[in-house]
């Protein structure tokens, strides 16, 4: 009889543990249920590292996260719609800009506020965007830099 206590106890807190485990999962990806958004759209002529899912940070507080990405077909930009926190008021001159964590990290979607004083209204489109700089690129421009600047002058002295 004891060892079937014993063997309830452990099964109960494997499942606390796993229970645990699952809320700590949904709060930190965002998918718990975390109030309510609206949406806001922008346009970006580079999308790289960015998803569905991805943070929406403000001043470095996630305050909502991308819910929809298309490809437009007639201006073969990338479209967004970003969920933004009822509670966080965009002013209608905000940037939208694709950052980086760091060298390593990923990317996430910061809204640099303006100085408006009228806010965007749900559904509306950030007019201003930066899109993502890509590493790979900028390396390589590093690189084809340095080697033509590497040579020796061969004008006259």
């Amino acid at each position: 009889m004891r060892e079937n206590w014993t063997e309830v106890g452990t099964g109960a807190a494997v499942l606390v543990g796993a229970a645990a485990f699952l809320f700590y999962l949904l709060n930190s990806t965002g998918f718990a249920a975390g109030g309510v958004t609206y949406p806001l759209t922008a346009s970006f002529r580079s999308a790289e590292g960015v998803s569905v899912g991805t943070d929406v940070r403000m001043a470095g507080v996630k305050v909502g996260s991308v819910v929809a990405m298309k490809l437009d077909p007639t201006t073969f930009r990338a479209q967004t719609t970003l969920a933004v926190a009822d509670a966080v008021p965009v002013p209608d001159d905000s940037t939208a800009v694709i950052s980086s964590e760091g060298l390593l990290g990923g990317n996430f979607v910061e809204i640099m506020p303006g100085g408006s004083l009228t806010n965007y209204a749900p559904g509306a489109e950030v007019q201003d965007t930066q899109g993502a700089v890509s590493l790979v690129s900028l390396l390589m421009k590093f690189v084809g830099g340095a080697a033509s600047g590497s040579g020796t002058a061969t004008g006259p002295q």
